[in-house]
């Protein structure tokens, strides 16, 4: 019982050490040495839990994305589906900021997709994350889906439109802009997420 602690721990440590580094570093390659040194664990420990980079950044995304669903995502169908939706993208983009940490947070995504050549790995970490973001995204339209607040259809396709327009509107944090970019950022929500919702099949 208490080695099963111990591993339960271990396994939680090595994935807070590892959502601290993506927290502070979109594009950290979650080396089996930092990630086992920040948690304070051997390599082997780690090994054990996650053997391969793509295990152990598929544990890690899904928990950042299951943290921003808990908040983000009301179960409750006496509030507008479309009210919901346009919150629950906001969660999404809310770590990016604006202005300033925006143009941070941008940068940090461009030196570590944009800069290098796509090698496997660096192919391997954006797809991880793109897959993530999807598949919570297509998760929301299904629940949708479920209460019929949105017609039975291709949940994917949608999906993939909704991360496109979250893509260009944290683009467009980083930025100069004339106007409130939340006020014409909150616009372009709630017309994404019209469109969504009266997509037939």
């Amino acid at each position: 019982m208490a080695q099963e602690k111990a591993s339960a721990s271990s396994r939680d440590r090595i994935v807070a050490a590892a959502v601290a580094m993506i927290a502070e570093d979109a594009g950290a390659s979650l080396s089996v040495r930092a990630v086992a040194a920040r948690a304070g664990v051997s390599t082997g420990s780690l090994r054990h839990f996650f053997p391969t980079q793509r295990a152990l950044r598929d544990e890690v995304l899904a928990r950042i994305y299951d943290e921003v669903a808990s908040e983000g995502w009301s179960q409750d169908p006496a509030l507008p589906a479309r009210d919901r939706l346009v919150d629950c993208l906001r969660q999404v983009l809310a770590p990016a900021g604006v202005g300033g940490q925006a143009r941070e947070a941008w940068g940090k995504v461009y030196e570590a997709f944009i800069v290098p050549e796509p090698t496997d790995e660096v192919r391997a970490a954006y797809l991880a994350m793109e897959q993530e973001g999807q598949r919570r995204v297509e998760s929301w339209l299904a629940g949708l889906t479920r209460e019929g607040a949105l017609a039975p259809g291709d949940n994917t396709r949608r999906a993939r439109f909704l991360m496109t327009v979250l893509n260009g509107l944290a683009t467009e944090r980083a930025l100069p802009a004339r106007e409130s970019i939340l006020a014409s950022e909150t616009e372009t929500l709630y017309m994404a997420v019209d469109c969504v919702l009266s997509s037939g099949a």
